[in-house]
């Protein structure tokens, strides 16, 4: 983490003590499958994907560690390739234990950050999707919008009769942005 990263972590964020962002790697998949499991909120992909995401989006994801390195939350993400200052969040989830400390605000500011500082692209604008009701993910959605200066645009993305596999609700997408000339970090 370079200093810039650390002073914008300071200003927006207070990280939970004893516990670290960093990225995620192949050996983090299965915990990240089993905290997306036991939030009985996410929609759980297969094991095989988490897998593939801490290979091929660990630059625009990120877990937090506990002390002994293990991960305890993580959020995924990837840079639209139509819109290369857009970051689209596809799934936030933090272990039961380690709920109510703000961990997925610390998560959320931290990937931004270093998406920001290492992107060729500084990202303006963060989407995500949020099933109806889903009051822990608007809350956290809604303020990261308050904290970052930015607005949040909601429109349905994906109608429930869209989905192949069963009832589903509908997926709405948040569209927060633009952020804050602060942030995210000037290039």
């Amino acid at each position: 983490m370079t200093a810039a990263h650390a002073d914008l972590q300071a200003e927006f964020l207070e990280m939970p003590e004893g516990l670290r962002i960093d990225r995620p790697e192949v050996a983090d998949g299965a915990t990240l499958w089993r905290i997306a499991k036991d939030s009985r909120t996410l929609d759980l992909n297969s094991s095989y994907s988490y897998l593939l995401w801490c290979r091929d989006f660990a630059g625009t994801s990120a877990v937090a560690r506990d002390a002994e390195g293990t991960p305890v939350g993580f959020v995924t993400g990837y840079v639209r390739p139509e819109r290369p200052r857009t970051l689209l969040v596809w799934q936030v989830a933090v272990d039961g234990a380690y709920r109510g400390r703000g961990l997925a605000a610390a998560l959320l500011d931290g990937l931004t950050a270093r998406v920001a500082e290492e992107s060729e692209h500084t990202p303006t604008t963060v989407e995500t999707t949020i099933t109806p009701g889903n009051t822990a993910s608007e809350r956290l959605f809604t303020s990261y919008a308050r904290r970052h200066g930015a607005t949040v645009e909601r429109e349905v993305l994906f109608q429930a009769e869209q989905f192949p596999d069963g009832p589903h609700d509908p997926e709405v997408l948040y569209r927060i942005g633009p952020l804050s000339p602060r942030f995210p970090l000037s290039r």
